[in-house]
């Protein structure tokens, strides 16, 4: 496995459960933890409720908080780590920089930043979507004389109290961390391209009666995560088949804005123009009373550059500034990279995928026999929670290494270019029906291709995927690579 995050640790449990498999997972970084790892700026908390943002095989009954925040969710993967026994199978401080498909012995060969190589039977990276941040394409960004920074990359040593800071981007980082800065900041300013719809949190401490009852009520725990999954299911409906569900949402969001923000100019600037669930549907219930305080500005004029001392906007106005957070989110189309993948007769990945990712059920490409994606493209959620699409996914990738450990040959499963094809022009088709395609958005490929989110809900998904349809795939033959042979 490539990366150490849930997705890589939760097919680390899988196929090394039963001693199926020698599992190594490869993680660049000193520690197990992922995005959770990664984002530790002040607010960062989950939108997805706790009890359901977890691993069906390591229930968790004494979570803090409704909507769990980041240092409960890193202390719950380390937990979860050390409980099963997975931080034994990372390498941490590797970070992969190749990985190249030997056809003469159906093995593939990872290469390290270090030098040192690996060899392995399946190769299942398990890098995510969210874990490369994304700067703008503004000019002068290295020209600012203060310090500056992405969120994910949160600088603790810089105080900002008394500071003037600008926050660029309004998205699901902005949104968690801007109430808490401002707080301390001697002024705020939020520089948005577009208005994100906003609903309230319904989010609450746990009490010691709530933790009791997970912990000694049997079927409690259970219970609750199958009502608030299936809750979130027919709220994913809005934004693949129930319109009007969408609308009620789009009210509900209307609503939480006039309710916080009187001024009508600010209540202007924040009224979204696009289709609801069009971009992520963000959800809070400091976000608009942080931007009705008499310190923080909300500025919606375009910005033309980065300058020394602050922030020019295409008014020519120079917004001076001590401090810049980038809260422009991440290079979530750009699956794999920077990595170089080579398959089967020479395929570069990258080159594959020029016209945006794509791999049938998220995890198989043609050419690239016995690699398997954790989080892999068009598996994203609108809604609900990525863990139940990971664990699937680790699910069906240990049923085909079942199969390879069973065959007493050495041999690669290479799905077939006629299946991966009928499979994606379904898939796009869907998403071209719905939301996803009504506006920009980091869903989507500058050619306009969504290749992050999946069309339907997680049951469909757990459905599709529960049984691998070995029809679907050819078998690659070591010493007759060039020939397959029907699976």
């Amino acid at each position: 496995m490539i990366g150490a995050g849930f997705g890589g640790l939760a097919a680390a449990y899988e196929l090394s459960r039963g001693g199926l498999a020698d599992v190594t997972v490869l993680e660049k970084a000193d520690d197990v933890g992922g995005v959770w790892r990664e984002n530790t700026y002040p607010g960062a908390a989950c939108d997805v409720p706790s009890n359901l943002y977890s691993y069906s095989f390591a229930r968790k009954t004494d979570w803090g908080r409704r909507y769990a925040e980041q240092p409960d969710i890193l202390g719950y993967i380390h937990d979860t780590a050390d409980r099963f026994g997975l931080r034994d199978l990372v390498r941490t401080g590797v970070e992969v920089t190749s990985a190249e498909y030997d056809e003469s012995a159906a093995t593939w060969r990872v290469a390290a930043a270090s030098g040192e190589t690996f060899e392995a039977d399946v190769l299942v990276p398990a890098v995510g979507q969210l874990s490369r941040p994304a700067f703008p394409n503004i000019p002068g960004l290295d020209t600012f004389a203060g310090p500056s920074f992405h969120s994910a990359q949160w600088r603790h040593d810089v105080d900002l109290a008394g500071m003037r800071v600008a926050v660029l981007g309004t998205g699901a980082s902005a949104i968690q961390f801007v109430p808490r800065i401002r707080e301390t900041a001697k002024r705020v300013t939020v520089f948005q391209r577009s208005a994100p719809y906003v609903i309230p949190k319904p989010d609450r401490a746990y009490t010691d009666a709530h933790r009791a009852a997970f912990r000694k009520v049997p079927g409690f725990a259970a219970a609750m995560r199958g009502l608030i999954w299936e809750i979130s299911e027919f709220f994913g409906l809005a934004l693949t088949k129930l319109a009007p569900l969408a609308r009620l949402m789009g009210v509900v969001a209307s609503a939480n804005l006039k309710r916080h923000i009187k001024d009508p100019m600010l209540r202007a600037k924040l009224t979204p123009d696009y289709p609801i669930g069009c971009k992520r549907v963000l959800f809070s219930n400091d976000w608009y009373p942080a931007l009705a305080c008499d310190n923080v500005d909300v500025e919606t004029e375009a910005i033309t550059e980065v300058a020394p001392t602050g922030v020019r906007t295409a008014d020519g106005r120079l917004h001076e500034v001590d401090v810049i957070i980038y809260g422009t989110g991440f290079k979530a189309t750009e699956f794999l990279a920077p990595m170089t993948i080579t398959g089967r007769d020479g395929r570069d990945l990258h080159a594959e995928w020029a016209e945006g990712a794509r791999a049938h059920l998220g995890m198989a490409v043609p050419g690239f026999p016995n690699m398997f994606l954790i989080y892999g493209p068009n598996t994203n959620l609108g809604s609900s929670s990525i863990i139940l699409m990971m664990e699937q996914q680790a699910r069906y990738i240990r049923q085909i290494t079942e199969e390879l450990a069973s065959g007493g040959v050495a041999r690669a499963f290479e799905v077939r270019a006629a299946v991966e094809q009928a499979y994606d022009a379904e898939v796009q088709s869907r998403l071209d029906a719905g939301v996803w395609t009504t506006c920009d958005s980091w869903y989507r490929t500058a050619s306009g291709r969504v290749t992050t989110n999946w069309p339907g809900l997680v049951h469909e998904y757990q459905r599709r995927t529960r049984t691998v349809a070995l029809a679907d795939y050819e078998q690659v033959l070591p010493e007759r690579a060039a020939k397959k042979v029907g699976a």
